[in-house]
């Protein structure tokens, strides 16, 4: 279970002026159970678009998706969400907002309990279960987002820029602890970041989308998210072959921001 396909997904937008505007024109991608995609690109290449497309809540102008053999049309629990910020409940403990999908299905209290608690001890976050949301720090709370999605047990995991708002320390620590999941619970991970770093760290495969109309550049297959599971990330940093990658898709990137930025210099 969990093997996403997307054939030739379109995007456009209508504009009332009788404008319109193409985020993505013909994605196609094919994703392996238990693979963990970073998607990578400058600014307004469709990245989070692409997402919310997978995710249900934007349906393609052209083009289709399929998990597990069906047709994706619309937001489905086998499809698990991870934002930015954690989206959570302020007004609910901890163990509340990572139960509460099991709630909303009718699941037993006893199992529910049974789930929360072991999910939370692999976040980290037991002794802190029945704290209120708004009494956690930035990381902790996406410990409490990423339990929440686990507990819904998803196919696939989509998260869009889960720690762009983390400090440089807590950030490496959850960079840590999504690979541990990802090796743990064997799910498919679609990751949406603008720090190249990150994307090397955590992407079994890396996809490099090219300026609007969004469209798939460059792909990779790479060896560090395997590494990190294993080993620090400091000295996964370290390897020769990390510098290299960071600077010819740092260079790829800044690039195409160059484009983009003569392209509204000549059309000004």
């Amino acid at each position: 279970m969990g093997t996403l396909i997307l054939e030739n997904l379109s995007m456009r937008f209508d504009i009332p002026n009788g404008e319109a505007v193409q985020a993505l024109e013909n994605v196609s991608l094919k994703l392996n159970e238990g693979e963990l995609l970073s998607v990578l690109g400058p600014s307004g290449c469709g990245k989070t678009t692409l997402l919310n497309i997978v995710a249900g809540f934007l349906a393609p102008t052209e083009g289709k998706l399929v998990l597990n053999e069906h047709d994706i049309v619309g937001p489905d629990a086998e499809r698990g969400m991870v934002f930015q910020q954690g989206a959570l409940f302020e007004w609910m403990s901890v163990r509340e907002n990572v139960g509460f999908g099991l709630l909303m299905k009718g699941t037993p209290e006893k199992e529910k309990s049974i789930v929360v608690n072991h999910l939370l001890d692999v976040v980290g976050l037991r002794q802190f279960k029945d704290k209120a949301v708004y009494e956690l720090s930035g990381g902790m709370q996406q410990r409490v987002a990423l339990a929440r999605c686990l507990a819904n047990d998803p196919d696939v995991i989509l998260m869009d820029e889960p720690l762009g708002a983390l400090d440089a320390l807590t950030r490496e620590k959850m960079q840590s602890l999504v690979l541990k999941l990802w090796k743990e619970t064997g799910k498919t991970i679609i990751l949406i970041t603008h720090s190249v770093e990150e994307a090397l760290l955590l992407g079994e495969r890396l996809i490099v989308m090219a300026p609007r109309p969004g469209r798939i550049h460059t792909e990779y297959h790479l060896p560090f998210a395997e590494m990190g599971v294993t080993t620090d990330l400091r000295e996964v940093k370290k390897h020769p072959d990390f510098a290299i990658k960071r600077e010819e898709i740092l260079n790829m990137i800044w690039d195409m921001e160059e484009e983009i930025m003569g392209g509204s210099e000549d059309s000004a």
